[in-house]
């Protein structure tokens, strides 16, 4: 590693999450920021917010952990289901999937949805997080399409394909975990090799 290049790690056992986040590394960086892994157990409150349950897991992991990283929590938010599963989204994804959420969805006609992404990083010992925060507004589509991502990503639509019907690149410039790590990259002053990167950062949400 040269004088000039970082690297981070994420804590996460999601190997679609450090796929995505490794590939947003290599191109928005110019191959300046490498991403770790750190497949440790993480700590979640039960909390109607995912900033809160990403604040409380990136401390509890800084007392375990050598920065930098970053602990990331996602949800989906429906408005019909009034923002459920939001931030129980894994949890209900685990019990019951994505054909339970379609089920819930069965002849509702406002198909609106959010997906949002909150990094919380911290950078150095003794230091509190800091939050990175991306969203993506969509629908949730009559059935399940496509056979890549990860989560609910085969019944999250964006502009008339589902998140699953896209290679990662292309989820990578939409995406809700895209923007947050945009914001965060540009937080450590890294200038983006990518086509999507700091030029664009101003209009990010």
């Amino acid at each position: 590693m040269t004088s000039d290049e970082m690297e981070i790690t994420i804590v996460t056992g999601n190997k679609g999450k450090l796929r995505e986040f490794r590939e947003l590394a290599e191109e928005l960086s110019g191959g300046l920021l490498r991403v770790k892994q750190a497949d440790m157990p993480k700590e979640e409150i039960q909390a109607d917010r995912l900033e809160e349950i990403a604040l409380h897991a990136a401390r509890v992991i800084s007392k375990l952990l050598e920065p930098p990283f970053f602990v990331e929590d996602s949800g989906l938010f429906i408005e019909a289901l009034n923002g459920f599963p939001g931030p129980y989204s894994a949890y209900v994804h685990k019990k019951i999937g994505n054909e339970g959420i379609l089920k819930l969805m069965s002849g509702v006609e406002n198909r609106r949805a959010t997906f949002k992404c909150v990094i919380a990083f911290i950078s150095a010992p003794s230091t509190q997080p800091k939050l990175f925060v991306g969203s993506v507004s969509g629908r949730i589509a009559e059935s399940i399409r496509g056979d890549k991502g990860f989560g609910y990503d085969p019944i999250f639509e964006f502009s008339g394909r589902t998140f699953a019907e896209l290679d990662t690149k292309e989820k990578n410039k939409v995406s809700h975990r895209g923007q947050a790590f945009k914001k965060l990259l540009q937080h450590l002053g890294l200038n983006y090799g990518g086509e999507h990167g700091i030029r664009n950062a101003s209009s990010l949400p």
